[in-house]
């Protein structure tokens, strides 16, 4: 199936090519060896890291040795605010990407010519991955901007030879529009924005099932197999998904075969993969579930080595192509609620919301302190269809699965179709009410 990752034009993501895992892990290392040296050549954060841990570049003789140098984190992104991380003179840089900073500062990401090359060609790759072919529509409703998702989608897309939709996220009812009017094949945007087009195109009497679409690639936020399940159904398309995070390079960092949609394989040969113990940051052996954590392997302006992305996941052997899968995320280590004792992630709430009759796949955790007990409410909305009986066994059958399957007591409030705040981006899950 190697066929289906080739974007032509020679282009250097395409190097991995009959190597097999062993030339693959050959030329990992040798690739390794360089970020390494370039990183501690010309970032004064990782030299002063590795001399802080006794390690220096040269000591990497083999992939197991990367264990010994130090994690990068969003903090140390933050503290190097705004250009301290970057490895090449600013004037090489060619774009500029940063996070949203609604926590603190933004993290700042740099890419050169060759950086936003690679980048295209690894989004490329992933289209083609996901089914796309040149000459065909992409509707891309990933937000433009400083967030990567966008242009790293479009660039990506162009890369392969197709035609364009640089739709980004809102005007809904537009939109819906659009892919009436353009029909393109393929559409690439967060699974819970699909949702709302998918009640826009309901709403409009559309049926959804009835559109040019064919293909659709989401990412930037866990999404489970019951979402999965929900698209494909309302929709009549193969939903595959996509992972990348800026810090690492954007989106294409894996991608999901649509033939067998069985977890995304990472493209080894520019990002090299570990999953560590999310608490005391061992490395886990391949099908261990932890936090994964990636070391980029041929960025120039801004190498990244062992950036902990804080998404929980498993590494498992290559089915479609030689490289390695990560199985699809189950949550972020920073998403973790843990309510009187017991962990707690919305995407389990999400497969029991979206097997439960009557629900609709829109749903919000809020987090509140009852004396001195923290205590979670599940509100969920309900079909258009479902009467208030069905609502009523709804909530009971939602807080029954949730205490069965998970082992703690939450309060679920059933409400109206459309009361929820719809998503044009990634969708916010938990609001926390607790004061304090």
């Amino acid at each position: 199936m190697t066929d289906l990752l080739d974007t032509g034009g020679g282009s250097p993501a395409g190097t991995w090519e009959g190597l097999g895992r062993a030339g693959l892990e050959a030329l990992q290392l040798e690739r390794l060896r360089a970020t390494l040296h370039h990183a501690y050549e010309n970032v004064d954060f990782y030299r002063r890291a590795f001399d802080a841990a006794g390690v220096r570049p040269e000591e990497c003789r083999s992939l197991a040795d990367l264990a010994r140098f130090p994690f990068t984190t969003k903090a140390d992104l933050r503290e190097t605010y705004p250009f301290g991380m970057f490895a090449v003179d600013r004037s090489r840089v060619r774009r500029i990407h940063a996070s949203s900073g609604t926590t603190g500062r933004p993290t700042v990401v740099g890419y050169t010519d060759r950086d936003l090359d690679t980048w295209a060609d690894v989004v490329a790759r992933s289209l083609r991955a996901a089914g796309g072919r040149p000459g065909q529509m992409v509707h891309v409703a990933y937000g433009y901007g400083l967030f990567t998702g966008g242009l790293g989608a479009h660039c990506g897309a162009e890369r392969l030879g197709c035609t364009v939709v640089p739709a980004s996220g809102g005007m809904t009812s537009r939109q819906v529009q659009l892919i009436r009017d353009f029909r393109p094949e393929i559409i690439m945007v967060t699974p819970s924005y699909m949702l709302t087009l998918l009640d826009e195109f309901e709403r409009q009497g559309v049926d959804p099932r009835s559109t040019s679409l064919q293909v659709g690639i989401f990412g930037a936020e866990p999404w489970t197999e019951e979402m999965r399940r929900e698209i494909e159904e309302r929709c009549a398309i193969d939903a595959v998904d996509i992972y990348g995070l800026s810090e690492v390079i954007g989106p294409g960092v894996a991608q999901e075969c649509v033939a067998t949609k069985d977890g995304l394989h990472i493209w080894e040969d520019h990002f090299y993969p570990e999953v560590v113990d999310p608490f005391t940051g061992e490395v886990l052996p391949d099908g261990e579930r932890g936090e994964l954590v990636f070391t980029s392997l041929t960025k120039e302006a801004m190498p990244v080595i062992r950036y902990r992305t804080r998404d929980l996941t498993r590494l498992l052997p290559g089915t479609a192509w030689e490289f390695r899968r990560m199985e699809k995320v189950t949550g972020r280590s920073d998403d973790m609620v843990i309510l009187r004792g017991v962990n707690l992630f919305p995407t389990q709430i999400e497969e029991i919301v979206l097997r439960t009759p009557g629900l609709a796949p829109h749903f919000q955790l809020r987090l509140t302190r009852e004396g001195r007990l923290d205590a979670l409410t599940v509100r969920a909305e309900a079909r258009p269809d479902a009467s208030p009986e069905v609502r009523r066994d709804a909530a009971r059958a939602v807080a029954a699965a949730v205490k069965d399957g998970i082992g703690v007591s939450v309060a679920v409030d059933v409400v109206d179709p459309g009361t929820l705040e719809r998503s044009v981006g990634k969708i916010k899950r938990i609001v926390d009410l607790r004061a304090g």
